[in-house]
């Protein structure tokens, strides 16, 4: 009866993420046991595939990319208007909206106040598209290393604009570290974290180097956001296309020889991708009704 207690009793403990080791003297001890984290692939383009391709995308993915605004380097948005279609295809959402570059602040106003602008653009484009409230939405910081103080103000501006609006934050940004000078280096996600005070921000991050990532690949079970180095990431794009050769070089196999992503069902390779994890299969909640 006592051994059957304490196999309950260690059972229990194991179900609360501690656990109990036996040393060489036969006696318990308790440890913190990490429950493996349960991650979801999704993947995000600039372009939409098309409604047909999405069949055969949902045999791999989870979730999808969704722009609200210009994705970059287009002059349109080709994602607008598709939301009812890819829930009912089965797809959750990273919600993105296109943020700013440095060059576009001339001076230190101009950070809270086109923040705010943005914010006004996001939430009137997420309500267009039929998003509804506590949708994350992530803002596409293309730069990488630490920010200016301006850039931050905007980024404050803008969360604090949706916030007031029912909606949630998120950021895309960089995930690999830059070196500032000697020994120091900076990550984005880091230097964005460290400077929002209050504000909680949820993180997107991109990190296409191998390792960490594991290249072109798309594994039945997932790799874990945490996996990018960025420890409190809630989703992962860990890789690119097309392929960025400095970062890629160790990579495995996996990238088609014209340097892009494509999933084995692609056979035509139409549709190259960013290959994304998410620690939800719906990583922006914006799949509810």
């Amino acid at each position: 009866m006592k051994q059957f207690f304490i196999v309950l009793f260690a059972a229990v403990l194991a179900a609360s993420g501690i656990g109990i080791a036996v040393d060489a003297r036969g006696r318990s001890t308790v440890s913190a046991v990490t429950p493996p984290q349960t991650a979801y692939l999704g993947f995000d383009r600039n372009l939409y595939p098309g409604d047909a391709a999405f069949a055969t995308l949902r045999k791999t993915f989870s979730f999808t990319g969704y722009w609200l605004n210009l994705p970059p380097g287009e002059k349109t948005n080709p994602w607008i208007g598709k939301r009812d279609f890819l829930r009912n295809a089965g797809f959750g959402f990273v919600v993105l909206f296109r943020g700013r570059d440095s060059h576009e602040f001339k001076k230190d106003a101009d950070g809270p106040a086109k923040g705010t602008l943005d914010a006004d653009a996001t939430v009137v484009a997420a309500k267009r598209e039929g998003f509804p409230a506590s949708t994350i939405i992530f803002l596409d910081i293309e730069e990488g290393g630490r920010l200016s103080a301006t850039y931050h103000a905007y980024l404050h501006a803008w969360l604090d604009g949706l916030t007031r609006s029912g909606y949630r934050a998120g950021v895309y940004c960089s995930g690999m570290p830059v070196k500032e000078s000697g020994t120091v280096t900076i990550l984005t996600a880091d230097d964005i974290r460290a400077n929002a005070g209050s504000r909680e921000f949820v993180f997107f991050v991109f990190n296409d180097a191998c390792p960490p990532s594991p290249g072109c690949v798309f594994p039945g079970a997932a790799p874990a956001p945490y996996s990018s180095g960025v420890a409190y990431a809630q989703a992962w794009q860990y890789a690119q296309s097309p392929r960025r050769k400095e970062f890629t070089a160790r990579c495995p196999t996996g990238y088609n020889r014209n340097g892009n992503c494509y999933i084995p069902g692609d056979s035509s390779y139409a549709w190259d991708l960013d290959a994304d994890t998410s620690s939800s299969a719906d990583p922006s909640n914006g799949a509810r009704p």
